[in-house]
């Protein structure tokens, strides 16, 4: 576990790197990726929430729309990241801002969604992991092409 600023910042860096790669996958629509990123995890939106590989899997597909490229055409942006980390107890928490951007031929960029992300992670076998993530989206815009119910991720 860190025991020094050095690795503190280390801590830090690992886990806004988990936060990117998140924002990658879901962009990418690589949906198994986020399976796995989210393996140990609990995802909690605005349904029932999901834990476990295959099932956070499975509400990706079930919830985003892909497009012929493969992806959901849009660009998650994390901003206003505060992370602390428990060193003893080898956790840590994050809470951050995110804006989601879609864009279409005939859609023109535009926020399409905004909230915040609150999530708990553990350092295990030498790395930082999710061990939740919570979605609370506060602000909607036309997410009549991003989600494939009217149900907004929360």
């Amino acid at each position: 576990m860190p025991s020094s600023s050095a690795d503190l910042a280390s801590s830090h860096r690992a886990i806004e790197n988990l936060l990117a790669r998140y924002a990658e996958l879901v962009d990418d629509g690589d949906f198994a990726g986020l399976g796995l990123l989210l393996a140990d995890a609990t995802f909690i939106g605005s349904g029932t929430p999901v834990s476990g590989r295959e099932s956070i899997e499975k509400m990706f597909r079930d919830t985003l729309i892909v497009y012929a490229d493969g992806t959901p055409r849009t660009q998650h942006l994390t901003s206003n990241i505060a992370i602390e980390v428990e060193e003893q107890a080898g956790t840590a928490i994050a809470r951050s801002y995110v804006t989601v951007l879609q864009a279409l031929p005939d859609l023109p960029l535009q926020p399409v969604a905004a909230g915040r992300y609150r999530d708990r992670f553990e350092h295990r076998d030498g790395q930082w992991r999710f061990l939740e993530r919570h979605v609370g989206i506060r602000l909607v815009g036309d997410v009549s092409r991003h989600l494939r119910t009217t149900t907004v991720i929360k």
